[in-house]
């Protein structure tokens, strides 16, 4: 299961509908926060994703609607007896930013809270997934990060190994596996019943940004891709001078990086009562666009080429 919650769909200033920035993956039950806007906790109880099973925060950057959540979420850890470590994840400062927080005392931590300096380009390695990143073009240094399930095996082609000879049963998880078996004084090696690997899946957030071309080759083939999408074409020059896109420019971002779905999301409150023309000007480059909404829950399929 790989499941997508959005906590948070605001820009800069949060409405009566869209919290600050905040991003919730589950995958099989370890849950990954991207950015933390204030009110994320409260967000999670709403969604009932729950907060006690998060391994690692990921912040874009350093402006305060992406990261006043932490300090908040932080104490309610610790108050509900979290003892695993945490780790956090991000730019330049992210060290400074974690043992400011800490040092504000606002309750003694019974958790350790390890902070990573992440560069762009770097990758983080997990059991059988990497978070990889690349640099956005905003104000202050800021990361996207990409979500990338490691490469699944093959399809098991149970006819074939049947023909072979494979009793039904243990043996054929063994060579799923990767294993070669023996059969009758014959070997029979994996890649005689199991089709090539298949892909994971990859999510892609491009947090603040500018379009750009390191976000484009990061969301490359994506199943999905949520991209700042903070103003209208009107508005192209504050677009520029803020260091944001247009929702028709991440439509263009998406076209380029062929990827399978995209949702806009940052949006500024001045589209508080009726955000449609964000979603027309995408809808004119890139189909399969939705706007993101508070709450809002997607679950991402694996999506099998052979």
């Amino acid at each position: 299961m790989l499941r997508v919650t959005f906590l948070g769909t605001g820009g800069a200033l949060p409405t009566k509908t869209r919290n600050p920035s905040s991003i919730m993956l589950n995958r099989d039950g370890e849950l990954l926060l991207f950015d933390c806007g204030e009110g994320a906790q409260q967000q999670m109880m709403r969604a009932k994703t729950g907060m006690m099973a998060i391994s690692s925060i990921f912040i874009t950057h350093f402006h305060a609607d992406h990261v006043l959540g932490i300090p908040g979420l932080l104490q309610t850890l610790s108050f509900h007896g979290r003892e695993e470590p945490l780790d956090i994840y991000g730019p330049m400062w992210i060290e400074d930013f974690t043992r400011l927080v800490i040092a504000l005392g606002y309750c003694k931590l019974k958790f350790e809270v390890r902070a990573h300096v992440l560069i762009p380009g770097e990758a983080v390695e997990m059991d059988d997934y990497f978070i990889m990143t690349a640099k956005g073009i905003h104000s202050v240094p800021s990361l996207a990060y990409a979500f990338v399930e490691k490469p699944r095996p093959g399809r098991f082609d149970r006819d074939r190994a049947i023909e072979l000879g494979v009793p039904v049963g243990p043996l054929f998880s063994k060579l799923h596996r990767g294993e070669s078996v023996e059969i009758d004084g014959k070997v029979i090696h994996p890649e005689d019943v199991v089709g090539a690997p298949r892909a994971g899946r990859k999510i892609v957030y491009s947090g603040d940004t500018r379009p750009c071309a390191e976000i484009i080759e990061l969301s490359r083939d994506a199943d999905l891709l949520i991209h700042d999408a903070t103003l209208a074409e009107d508005k192209l020059e504050w677009a520029k001078e803020s260091l944001h896109s247009t929702a028709r420019e991440a439509a263009e971002v998406a076209q380029e990086a062929n990827v399978s779905r995209l949702i806009l999301t940052h949006i500024s409150s001045r589209y508080s009562d009726d955000p449609s023309v964000l979603l027309e000007e995408a809808k004119a480059v890139f189909e399969n666009v939705e706007i993101a909404s508070d709450l809002l829950e997607l679950e991402i399929p694996f999506m099998d080429k052979n």
